[in-house]
């Protein structure tokens, strides 16, 4: 996964009022969202083309295909960029309430890094992504759950995308592979709006505000920032971290707003765990699984 860092700033914002909605909605269950964190690190790495992902592949089909209104498999191929071979690449797709023109995106990447670069020891060997990968992943499974039980006044697509996490330190092009080509092949209709999901596990939570995003959906941060607040979730933060490269960015470049929430400090300013082999389950919580994805029920449910 590649993050292009910027100049930090700081945030200084006159914040909208947002009251978390009084009425009862679904429960997001951080535990069994944990569970699913787990359990695909346990399936192994699942960079393209590799067994673990086949694996990947069939736990998401078992687990969102009986709870949605239409389940794809979109399937596509590339030349591997680093050999003579080629990419097999799988977006999975889950519509709930696949009528509805007024819709929006929850998204997260479900491959693994096929390196560890910045780890001493193996650098060249995949990495299993307990944070960078599973846990924007858990999340969705979950509120994939939770929209089953109870629709909301929006159609929900929820897209997990392969191959973000693809390209060599620096090779911008062959990151975001999966919501590049989504971008440009679709599941009619496209959203109006897009939230990302990444790098949410983290047991050390610090959600910042991406600088990209809120250029592309000031109010649509605003709205989801103010909802934590309301809720106690101290793990966002009113201030500006880096600029993030991600899956969002494609859909901002096809005029959708869309938006990153991600904490790309793991476990800190030094970010140590960050593509290496000590990206493992243990480093992350249900706590923070929790934080996002109630906040994510409670705007859901709030539109």
């Amino acid at each position: 996964m590649l993050r292009i860092v910027f100049t930090r700033i700081l945030l200084t914002l006159s914040f909208i009022s947002l009251v978390a909605p009084a009425f009862a909605q679904p429960a997001f269950d951080s535990y069994r969202a944990y569970d699913d964190l787990v359990a695909q690190c346990d399936l192994g790495p699942r960079e393209p083309s590799s067994m673990g992902a086949l694996k990947a592949i069939a736990y998401y089909q078992n687990i969102l295909e009986p709870l949605a209104d239409e389940f794809h498999l979109q399937g596509f191929t590339l030349p591997d960029p680093y050999s003579e071979g080629q990419l097999n690449l799988v977006n999975i797709v889950a519509r709930f309430q696949s009528e509805k023109t007024d819709r929006v995106i929850l998204c997260a990447h479900w491959d693994t890094r096929p390196r560890a670069e910045y780890d001493p020891h193996e650098p060249d060997k995949p990495i299993i992504g307990a944070n960078d990968g599973a846990s924007g992943v858990a999340v969705l499974l979950e509120l994939a759950r939770v929209l089953s039980v109870e629709p909301t006044k929006p159609g929900i697509d929820i897209v997990l995308f392969d191959g973000e996490d693809y390209g060599k330190p620096g090779d911008l092009q062959n990151y975001l592979l999966g919501s590049r080509y989504y971008a440009e092949n679709p599941i009619d209709p496209l959203p109006q709006q897009v939230i990302l999901v990444d790098m949410v596990g983290d047991a050390e939570l610090s959600i910042k505000i991406d600088p990209v995003s809120y250029r592309s959906a000031p109010r649509l941060v605003e709205e989801i920032w103010m909802i934590a607040r309301n809720l106690g979730f101290d793990q966002f933060k009113y201030s500006f971290g880096d600029a993030m490269y991600d899956d969002h960015v494609p859909f901002i470049e096809k005029g959708i707003p869309a938006i990153d929430i991600i904490d790309f400090e793991y476990p800190g300013p030094g970010n140590h765990y960050w593509h290496t082999h000590e990206d493992t389950p243990d480093k992350c919580s249900p706590e923070s699984l929790e934080a996002v994805g109630k906040t994510l029920v409670t705007w859901l449910y709030s539109q």
